[in-house]
């Protein structure tokens, strides 16, 4: 069985991990009332999803 013969050091750790960072997500526009959301998901403001309302939203 492969055993290393010498330990990784943290800096070559961390240049092999240079490439696994996050992004952020990509946010749409809701048709209905022009907040920013999440991508095929129900919309936290209106609550609608397709023209349809999914979420029982009380309007203020």
């Amino acid at each position: 069985m492969a055993v290393p013969k010498r330990r990784t050091s943290k800096s070559k750790g961390a240049k092999r991990r240079t490439h696994q960072k996050t992004s952020a997500p990509n946010l749409s526009k809701c048709p209905q009332c022009g907040e920013a959301k999440l991508p095929h998901n129900a919309c936290p403001e209106c609550g609608t999803y397709k023209g349809r309302n999914v979420l029982n939203r009380e309007d203020d």
